[in-house]
């Protein structure tokens, strides 16, 4: 039997969201559900210098209070932009790969996109040709209340979690004190592994 998960839609997703998408045969993205506040859905988590950062799309405070996902729009008043693309250059230009994927999420994130879902979308599907990691992924057509099955993941993949998941060590370009720093972006894994970033997941 094919086994499908549910996600939430994220923004650049840690790298436990990848991980759950290898196990699955197929994977339905949530846009039926109220908005989330501080969560991966427009938040991620990269590394600077010895220390995590995250960096978060801003949306219309106006669209928080019962506002489906789907329909959240991303707030072009702030810098953003320039903000998450400087902090990529920063933490990981030095990094093996740092060539060969920057390029492709500048495209993305310099784009306008007007809501969220569509901006994540897009780099969804570019990170999984980056991963050579081909899925079936469709939406959900209505929302369903959390279920206890382990194959709904949108609730439980969350920076205000901690998350059971223990992802294989890799050498990451800025090193801390503590050593390996998990629960960052799968772009941390593609920046510092490239090609065999799939067989960390």
């Amino acid at each position: 039997m094919d086994r499908k998960i549910v996600l939430s839609t994220a923004y650049l997703p840690p790298i436990e969201y990848f991980a759950r998408i290898k196990e699955a045969d197929e994977i339905l993205i949530e846009r039926e559900e109220n908005y989330h506040k501080q969560s991966y859905r427009n938040r991620c988590y990269i590394l600077s210098t010895d220390k995590p950062q995250h960096l978060t799309v801003p949306v219309y405070q106006g669209s928080f209070h019962k506002t489906h996902i789907r329909d959240i729009r991303i707030d072009y008043s702030k810098r953003w932009q320039q903000i998450h693309l400087g902090a990529l250059k920063s933490g990981y230009s030095s990094s093996p790969y740092f060539i060969y994927f920057f390029e492709v999420f500048e495209k993305i994130i310099k784009s306008h996109h007007e809501f969220l879902l569509d901006l994540n979308m897009k780099l969804l599907d570019a990170i999984m040709k980056m991963l050579k990691l081909e899925r079936r992924i469709s939406f959900t057509s209505g929302f369903v209340p959390v279920e206890s099955e382990v194959h709904d993941l949108r609730y439980s993949i969350s920076p205000k979690k901690k998350s059971p998941y223990s992802p294989k060590k890799y050498i990451q370009v800025f090193s801390s004190e503590e050593g390996f720093v998990p629960g960052l972006s799968i772009a941390d894994l593609l920046f510092n592994t490239g090609p065999e970033a799939l067989d960390y997941l």
